[in-house]
């Protein structure tokens, strides 16, 4: 039966690749596995939900009559996707049809029941989505957190009964908000086991609202998400421009809100910054705690490598996590891949882990930006090393130790920055354009035929990269 599934589908497969481009055959088909045949219904695997939703969106006239063709007219297309949750279950969605048999100008839309949470509100087993691995435990405190963290914490000891109700929580991607998130829900499970508690993406949030309008379970929706104690939505700015989406989160929040239910947002930017959100919903997110994470100060980069580094029982010498600490500054996710990538090299290349190798995989792994050098850093480094005033430098004097800094100032103000002469005179006591010509003309050819100043310049360069 696997045989004659496989056939079928492969005969459909041959169809579809005549009708569209091979990139797009390879992207969307090659990957899709069939898994049985039964009764009119062809069941395959797909990757994930975006992939199904791609194909009804985009292939579904295409997909319906080769499968007509190949196969017989009424044949119906069963998607099975895997779940990437700890116990990696599957779910299974029909795909819609615009035909019935013999008659394919009719629309008619196959009747099937997505499987949803609502199935089993009820039930003891109530999956909450929480990742226990994350908790306050291995989420470091800094700077760059401090506030976040303890407010989290709060709402993780007395959900719904402090002022953080609800606790928006921003910052750029990596810096732990999705952690944040489930320590606050790990915790309440401990403190609170007959709360029922749900982790949630705005995006998968989305889908089922989409899904619940197209089979008419609204009201079993709405039902379902007004029966959590704490809700927690991570990228609630994904909802930006679903206008029935938003009105829907809408009732459920004041729903949740005004019987003392907990809830705890993400986003990518605050309130204030966040574009196609209804200015009820914004009001809303700011009644609680709106709280920033930061991204990590070296401090708390140093204690994250450090943690990683016992965690996978490696031996890192110290210089090596300075100098990881240094250069890798965006967020926790590059660090934790920078650690993960030093071990697979030290086992592959047989080899301790060194500077020599920490070099080498940060050059494959990130990209390294020269730092910026500011007008501010370019005046305090030449007046650093001339032992001339600042003040004397923007000032009229014609002395010539101080006239030869002033005209260092403006050649290397116009090698590191973008400002037009004009712009370079302002800096260096309101100079009109042709005198910074003049004096980056003039570093120019000095260093051409003076050996000392030449030295000069290329050392205020070093001290300025530095």
């Amino acid at each position: 039966m696997e045989t004659d599934c496989r056939n079928l589908w492969n005969n459909c497969l041959n169809v579809i690749r005549d009708n569209i481009s091979e990139p797009a055959f390879n992207t969307w088909f090659a990957p899709i596995l069939p898994l049985k045949y039964e009764e009119n219904v062809l069941t395959v695997q797909v990757p994930s939900q975006f992939f199904y939703e791609y194909l009804e969106d985009k292939y579904l006239d295409l997909i319906q009559q080769t499968l007509y063709r190949e196969i017989g007219e009424g044949t119906i297309l069963n998607y099975r996707i895997l779940v990437e949750t700890q116990s990696n279950t599957a779910v299974e969605l029909r795909g819609e049809s615009k035909y019935v048999a013999g008659n394919n100008a009719l629309p008619k839309k196959i009747s099937a029941k997505v499987p949803s949470p609502f199935d089993r509100v009820e039930t003891a087993e109530f999956d909450s989505q929480i990742n226990n691995k994350y908790t306050f435990a291995n989420f470091f405190e800094g700077e760059s957190n401090r506030l976040a963290r303890t407010a989290a914490e709060a709402v993780a000891a007395n959900p719904a009964k402090t002022a953080f109700n609800p606790l928006f929580v921003h910052g750029h991607s990596g810096v732990g908000k999705t952690h944040l998130c489930h320590a606050i829900g790990s915790k309440i499970k401990q403190l609170y086991p007959d709360k029922k508690l749900l982790y949630i993406s705005a995006h998968l949030f989305k889908v089922q609202f989409t899904d619940a309008r197209r089979f008419n379970t609204i009201n079993d929706f709405i039902n379902f998400y007004q029966s959590i104690d704490v809700l927690i939505i991570d990228d609630i700015q994904e909802l930006s421009g679903l206008g029935k989406t938003q009105n829907t989160f809408f009732h459920i929040f004041n729903h949740l809100h005004q019987n003392n239910k907990q809830l705890v947002m993400t986003s990518d930017c605050a309130p204030m910054d966040m574009q196609g959100m209804e200015e009820r919903l914004l009001t809303r997110f700011r009644w609680g705690l709106t709280t920033q994470l930061d991204r990590p100060d070296k401090e708390l980069r140093k204690k994250i490598l450090q943690q990683k580094i016992l965690a996978d029982g490696l031996s890192i010498p110290d210089n090596v996590i300075e100098y990881i600490a240094e250069n890798v500054t965006e967020n926790v996710r590059d660090l934790e891949g920078i650690v993960v990538s030093l071990m697979a090299h030290s086992i592959i290349n047989n080899r301790d882990i060194d500077m020599s190798l920490a070099r080498r995989v940060l050059e494959q792994s990130i990209k390294f930006e020269k730092k910026r050098i500011t007008v501010e850093k370019i005046q305090d480094t030449v007046s650093d090393f001339f032992n001339v005033k600042k003040d004397l430098i923007q000032s009229k004097s014609r002395k010539r130790e101080i006239v030869q800094a002033r005209q260092v100032t403006m050649f290397f103000i116009k090698k590191h920055t973008e400002l037009s002469l004009s712009q370079i005179g302002v800096h260096v006591g309101n100079r009109n354009h042709a005198t910074v010509l003049h004096a980056c003309s003039t570093v120019k050819d000095l260093a051409e035929v003076d050996r000392g100043f030449r030295s000069d310049i290329e050392e205020i360069e070093r001290l300025l990269q530095s």
